[in-house]
């Protein structure tokens, strides 16, 4: 179907040559100048743009720019409405937009998945090449955060310090750390325990309170000391501190100012894998036997905290207890072969530092 009106003008946006041309209506839109075509226009890439009144102004996205259809005849406005479906502009939205909503799907995809495989292989990767100054500075960074949440005062009675020194020595004796931990009391009613990167070892006085012998709180010291040869809160710090950072950006906070207070409070309050729980415990268990002391008080330890514990941010939110754990611990019981690690009155001392 061939049509012309009296004042359909054509620009073809690379000059500004004014055309009169006449239109076919085919499977496209073509548009003829003195019986040669100078451009063809698919019917879904017209769009209406502003004209003033009376007139139906026209472009297309396959066109350049500034070319311009302009139609006065109203039974060619009448064809053009009829043929061309998105005519409005509203598939062209819907054609920008599919493409960002695809892009946005595949990176949501993308970032779920390092944070659920991608960011533990790094931090497994990354954590022993990370060095001990950079440790110990992302471990007081935590203690702050740590010194927020539980505000408890440090213990610091006389004898009870040099008791708890006494047993720290002893057991970093044959810890072979790479460098020496810093074991303190802190006041609180929760019964925990857990170390920092960097070195420094927290107990709280509600676990010392629950322990009934030397050989307990040796278990879960030494326990934490495996933590630290591990370097598995370092680890778990830069695991947390990379998924924070990525749903900063699935959330728009990319500046990452977060990620590390964020890492600390789930450093501080979320548990271990089980495969790291057993590889601390096989450490305490091996530890407690070089200075000829059971590995099975630590288990009983835990099992009193069990019955009794209704927090959840205790020593056993943070370190997950089960039979296989338990069993793993009697069985790597070696007895008493060696002299108590405390006397009968460091013991008790222990026990006040906090008075």
């Amino acid at each position: 179907m061939t049509a012309s009106g009296d004042e359909t003008i054509f620009f073809d946006g690379r000059s500004s040559k004014k055309r009169r041309v006449t239109l076919a209506f085919s499977e496209t839109l073509e548009i003829a100048e003195d019986g040669a075509t100078v451009a063809v226009w698919a019917y879904d890439d017209i769009r209406r743009v502003d004209a003033p009144d009376g007139a139906l102004r026209l472009t297309a996205a396959s066109a350049p720019e500034l070319a311009r259809l302009e139609l006065r005849d109203a039974r060619l406005s009448a064809e053009i409405r009829a043929r061309c479906r998105f005519l409005s502009g509203h598939e062209s939205r819907r054609a920008a937009t599919r493409p960002i909503i695809l892009w946005s799907l595949a990176a949501t995809t993308a970032i779920v998945g390092m944070i659920w495989f991608g960011i533990p292989y790094a931090a497994d990767r990354l954590t022993p090449l990370i060095p001990a100054s950079w440790e110990k500075r992302l471990g007081d960074a935590a203690d702050k955060q740590l010194r927020a949440i539980f505000p408890g005062r440090t213990c610091r009675a006389t004898n009870g310090v040099a008791a708890l020194n006494k047993l720290s020595a002893r057991l970093q004796s044959v810890a072979s750390l790479a460098s020496a931990a810093r074991i303190e009391t802190v006041s609180s009613n929760i019964p925990n325990a857990f170390a920092l990167p960097g070195g420094k070892v927290y107990l709280f006085s509600a676990l010392l309170a629950k322990a009934e012998t030397p050989d307990e709180i040796a278990g879960v010291l030494a326990h934490e000391l495996g933590h630290l040869r591990h370097r598995d809160h370092l680890r778990k710090m830069i695991a947390d501190g990379g998924t924070s950072y990525l749903a900063g950006l699935l959330f728009g906070d990319v500046s990452g100012a977060g990620a590390l207070i964020f890492a600390s409070r789930a450093l501080l309050g979320a548990a271990h894998s089980r495969e790291t729980e057993s590889r601390a415990d096989a450490f305490a268990a091996q530890l407690l036997a070089r200075l000829g002391r059971p590995a099975a008080p630590m288990g009983a330890l835990l099992l009193r905290i069990t019955g009794s514990q209704k927090s959840d941010f205790g020593l056993l939110h943070d370190h997950p207890l089960s039979e296989d754990r338990l069993a793993a611990l009697a069985g790597a019981d070696k007895g008493e072969t060696g002299p108590p690690l405390l006397a009968d009155d460091e013991w008790t001392a222990l026990k006040k530092i906090c008075d």
